[in-house]
């Protein structure tokens, strides 16, 4: 029997205008909600039925160490939507898995954390992507094949 393990969460890349963005440690997880709709037939004395309605996609936050490299600052500053490629790579290096993310934005940008001169931690900038949509790769293919 052949065992297949899950992805472990340390694997990662982002990338954005055809490039890997550099350094980052930690991203948040994608999460979607769908509004219930609820609705009944006039006559209809049942429970009533559900529906999907809005869906509503949360923001990811991006995180990395404070380096020479100002990409997350320059992009927070010229408000210009992007899309961004997440890869996920397995135990053995090989990539598994892409979700690509629709019209993103910068909303919030933290160039610097709090200076402490006691502590003994790496300094780490973030930002907060809003982001339109997204979906995974394969089901991108998937979608943009059908008639």
């Amino acid at each position: 029997m052949q065992r297949f393990d899950p992805y472990q969460t340390f694997r990662f890349r982002i990338a954005w205008d055809g490039h890997y963005v550099a350094g980052l440690s930690k991203m948040s997880a994608l999460k979607r909600s769908t509004e219930v709709v609820k609705h009944r037939a006039g006559g209809d004395v049942s429970t009533p039925a559900k529906v999907p309605g809005r869906s509503r996609y949360d923001a990811v936050t991006l995180e990395r160490g404070v380096t020479h490299d100002d990409d997350f600052e320059a992009w927070a500053h010229q408000r210009e939507p992007r899309d961004l490629s997440i890869d996920v790579f397995d135990a053995a290096g090989q990539k598994v898995r892409t979700w690509r993310l629709f019209r993103c934005w910068v909303s919030l940008l933290q160039a610097h954390p709090e200076l402490d001169g006691d502590a003994k931690r790496v300094a780490i900038e973030k930002i907060r992507i809003e982001a339109e949509g997204w979906t995974r790769e394969d089901q991108l293919r998937a979608f943009s094949a059908a008639p």
